[in-house]
């Protein structure tokens, strides 16, 4: 790289527009939007779609809710042309849904683009021509007049084409290619005459399609010029204005919204951002910001994963698993400290009196894009105890106490740093039942009876200890304070009961419980966990209870 770039590339004008008021607007209402992946998408990829991929893809959209989706450039192959008279012969286009074509502002190539689309029922004419200064001349080596003249000609054409095919309602889009770095005064005497042709009205609707083709400034820039060329066109109420974002500087998403805030009606760009270069606009990034804001996207993203499969199918590309929204890992969370807010967020919720989504670290609820909240934890060596507590909750319903969450924690940490990789959940769970001897006992209980007499309980047990069946006999103010007395007076231990936990594990009658018992002694005086699980409460507690001596005090010697 140079030490002095300055001497090489120089930086993109800026409008002075001290008269801007989008920086105090907000988005309430969702665009306009239109899909370009079929055409803008598909001609970016290495291996473009087939027309059975097309098929699908188109399909998916129309399911998604989009109302204008660009299908070709009918005149460039004969596949984008057979693909356009496919939906309208065997009538895949849906009555409310208008399919958009783009031609360049050439005289051949809008006569082949009206031929392709024949008796469809409505559809979008999107002509571009090149206006911008470093085009003109370095590309084309033309000048302003002969740029605008290129531009009426060609809406001349068209619109003579569309009175000769008035069986279609016809909408007019046109495109001065790149509205971001032609001079904005250009780009207004440009729209102008086109528009002046085209006359639109409710009868022929006409977009004005502004793109920064090549993203050349920061966003509050763009934002500039579409609201100084939304306050200047004489016609602005009888045209939508249209935003094109390219992502060649990473802010497509913010060029986009900052465009909307500027008085913009619609949007076109490609779902997770697919298209040349760097890629179009997101436009599932863009209506997620939306609903995340509670604002309605007008589209149905509720089945997330089945639509990336298709796009990723269809485009042949990987989608990053940190992508908004839709990647593998946005909604989970490895660190610690992400994961116990998380946890505690969905405590909240559980509990709270309003409605309102308050996650922390989740700006949308995952369930309501059809993700289940299996992936919002996973748990490798960067994770805390909060992580492997929700794990354990989410699939098995146990809710670890505090201090058995630390304790555990500790065990999944160790193994996590030996093995450098993250932990299944089924690897979890297989090392909470070793840890606690949860299913396979040291001191296994065969049976119990107890007896109250007066204040104090009595128990009588028969427990299993190396292939050996013992029964013991002890007395106390409650079942497992009589318990520990008598594996105190059987082993002459001096163990107490430092915490007690016990939970259902479900919601029936019939469920299962669980029970959480700490021990310590006089000597060591730190505690040590036993978990047990049965149909019985009191059956489940004193089998922890024996797990947790067991560790104690005969595996200990």
């Amino acid at each position: 790289m140079l030490i002095h770039p300055e001497n090489k590339y120089r930086a993109s004008s800026c409008l002075d527009f001290p008269q801007r008021t989008w920086p105090n607007r907000k988005i309430m209402v969702a665009p306009t939007w239109c899909s370009t992946d079929l055409r803008d998408g598909n001609q970016a990829l290495a291996n473009p779609m087939d027309q059975a991929k097309k098929i699908k893809f188109f399909q998916m959209l129309v399911d998604c809710g989009f109302k204008q989706v660009e299908v070709a450039f009918p005149a460039s192959s004969a596949t984008d042309f057979n693909f356009v008279r496919h939906l309208i012969e065997d009538n895949k286009i849906p009555n409310d849904v208008t399919i958009q074509v783009m031609t360049q502002a050439r005289e051949d190539l809008i006569e082949r683009t009206f031929e392709s689309l024949v008796g469809v029922h409505s559809a979008i004419i999107h002509v571009y021509n090149a206006t911008a200064e470093v085009f003109r001349r370095i590309v084309f080596n033309k000048t302003k007049q002969e740029v605008i003249d290129l531009a009426v000609n060609s809406v001349k054409q068209v619109k003579a084409l569309c009175l000769k095919h008035s069986e279609t309602r016809w909408t007019y889009q046109y495109s001065p290619e790149t509205f971001c770095f032609t001079e904005i005064e250009f780009a207004l005497e440009i729209c102008e005459a086109v528009a002046e042709v085209w006359q639109p009205s409710p009868d022929f609707p006409m977009i004005i399609n502004l793109p920064t083709t090549v993203e050349v400034n920061t966003p509050n820039v763009f934002a500039d010029q579409i609201e100084y060329f939304c306050n200047h066109f004489s016609k602005r109420s009888l045209v939508d204005i249209s935003v094109h974002p390219h992502n060649d500087r990473g802010t497509a998403v913010a060029t986009t919204e900052l465009a909307l805030l500027a008085g913009a009606d619609r949007v076109e760009g490609c779902l997770f951002g697919n298209g040349e270069r760097t890629g179009n606009v997101d436009l599932v990034n863009l209506a997620l910001n939306m609903y995340t804001q509670g604002v309605s996207p007008q589209l149905d993203f509720s089945n997330i994963q089945n639509i990336a499969d298709i796009v990723s199918s269809c485009n042949a590309l990987p989608i990053h698993p940190r992508h908004p929204y839709v990647g593998e890992l946005v909604f989970t969370a490895f660190s610690g400290s992400h994961q116990d807010a998380i946890k505690k967020g969905f405590q909240a919720r559980q509990s709270q009196n309003h409605l309102f989504w308050e996650v922390p670290y989740l700006a949308i609820d995952p369930a309501d894009l059809g993700c289940s909240y299996e992936a919002v934890i996973r748990v490798n060596s960067q994770s805390g105890k909060g992580g492997t507590a929700w794990v354990l909750q989410q699939n098995h319903g146990v809710n670890l106490p505090k201090n058995l969450q630390k304790d555990f924690s500790q065990v999944v940490q160790s193994v996590a740093d030996g093995r450098q990789q993250e932990l299944s959940y089924a690897e979890i769970w297989n090392l909470f039942i070793k840890a606690y001897d949860v299913e396979n006992y040291v001191l296994a209980l065969i049976r119990y009876q107890s007896f109250k007499k007066g204040d104090i309980y009595e128990v009588k047990l028969s427990v299993k200890w190396q292939d050996e069946v013992i029964s013991l006999d002890g007395s106390g103010n409650g079942l497992l304070s009589a318990v520990i007395d008598a594996l105190n007076v059987k082993w002459a231990s001096t163990v107490s009961i430092f915490e007690y936990f016990e939970h259902a594990l479900g919601q029936q009658s019939t469920s299962r419980s669980i029970s959480y018992i700490s021990c310590i002694d006089k000597i060591s005086k730190v505690p040590v966990w036993g978990v047990a699980i049965n149909t019985d409460i009191a059956t489940a507690s004193i089998q922890a209870l024996l797990n947790a001596f067991s560790k104690l005090v005969l595996l200990s010697k």
